[in-house]
């Protein structure tokens, strides 16, 4: 069985190293703020997205410079402002609406699921609902089972909704640019581990060089990270870091392994996927949601329901199914650590 590879895209140039970098959580606000002074339809709501700036800092500045018509704080009732956020999108306006964290999804699905990914479809194309949900993911930090999870996988498997991951600041800013343009819902997630917070765990990829104009990253267009010949890691978010690391240590070795962000999960760039696996014949995916019914599975399925033929070892690196635990030695003992990942690619390269 053969297929036709069409490569990806020609993707938005990176600035030379050396420009001006932000954090993660700089880039994000930067777009929005951006956005926001040339559409005056865009504005954000959400849980202490005002004076605070977000609990995870992806609205710092912009009450000060917006003021609370445009950058509204809620009471704690998702469902009421996510509600109020799809309403103004069916009315032409551009919300971002920030979630505080994605496990609080729970009480307010119906909203999101049963009216901002359907709508589009009931009216027959003729209603857009031009929204950003965004919010934070991702465990290693003691926050326990109900504020550590992911959940991507979740919102990837429901029709009607884009969802987008970035993992560094230079994507972050593009995506976030990309999604408030968009006519379409997007989901927006954002992992902690990636925000180059001061007051978390450090990740010396969370600050990077990021150009001061707007652009778009495009949704839908997955990243080759790292090029190698041996071993083809597919994964997004912290896991992109922890798999980069990873493929140093191991390229000392001679292990040659190539990573691929994904960015995107709907769409979901298949023919990225599968021109790098077919170069390398061994395919790991590491994800940090849920091993069963998600992102894994389907990543695999887009090789094998192609060309199966070019698959010589697959495999995957998740959280197993149960709930995120609180202590730490149970966490990181579930996590897709570096760990982890590096038993993964040995195994792959003596199979």
């Amino acid at each position: 069985m053969s297929t036709t590879i069409d490569l990806p895209a020609t993707l938005p140039v990176e600035p030379e190293p050396g420009r001006r970098k932000l954090s993660t959580a700089k880039a994000v606000s930067e777009a929005i703020a951006q956005q926001m002074r040339t559409d005056d339809g865009v504005f954000v709501m959400g849980e202490d997205v005002g004076a605070y700036g977000g609990i995870f800092s992806a609205t710092t500045g912009l009450l000060d410079e917006f003021g609370p018509r445009r950058v509204l704080d809620t009471p704690i009732s998702e469902t009421a402002f996510i509600g109020l956020g799809i309403g103004a999108a069916v009315e032409g306006m551009r919300p971002v609406v920030e979630l505080m964290f994605v496990d609080f999804f729970g009480v307010c699905m119906d909203q999101i699921y049963n009216h901002m990914a359907k709508i589009h479809f009931e009216s027959g194309g003729n209603v857009k609902v031009p929204m950003v949900l965004m919010s934070a993911t991702g465990g290693g930090y003691s926050d326990g089972s109900q504020h550590s999870q992911n959940l991507w996988g979740t919102f990837a498997h429901l029709p009607g909704m884009k969802v987008v991951v970035p993992s560094n600041p230079y994507d972050a800013k593009g995506l976030m640019t990309a999604a408030i343009r968009s006519d379409d819902p997007v989901v927006y997630l954002f992992h902690k581990g990636v925000m180059g917070l001061g007051w978390m765990k450090k990740n010396p990829r969370s600050i990077g060089a990021v150009p001061e104009e707007a652009y778009e990253v495009p949704i839908g267009k997955a990243r080759v990270a790292r090029e190698g010949s041996d071993v083809t890691i597919v994964t997004l978010s912290l896991s992109v870091h922890h798999s980069l690391d990873v493929a140093d240590k191991l390229a000392a070795e001679g292990i040659d392994v190539e990573v691929i962000d994904l960015r995107s999960l709907v769409p979901l760039d298949r023919d990225a996927i599968l021109a790098s696996v077919s170069k390398t014949g061994r395919l790991i995916v590491v994800d940090e949601d849920y091993q069963s019914f998600g992102v894994s599975g389907e990543v695999i399925a887009s090789v094998v329901e192609r060309d199966p033929a070019v698959l010589k070892h697959v495999s995957r690196v998740a959280v197993p199914d149960v709930p995120i635990p609180y202590a730490s030695v149970l966490e990181y003992a579930v996590l897709p650590t570096p760990a982890r990942i590096e038993a993964a690619v040995r195994e792959a390269m003596a199979s």
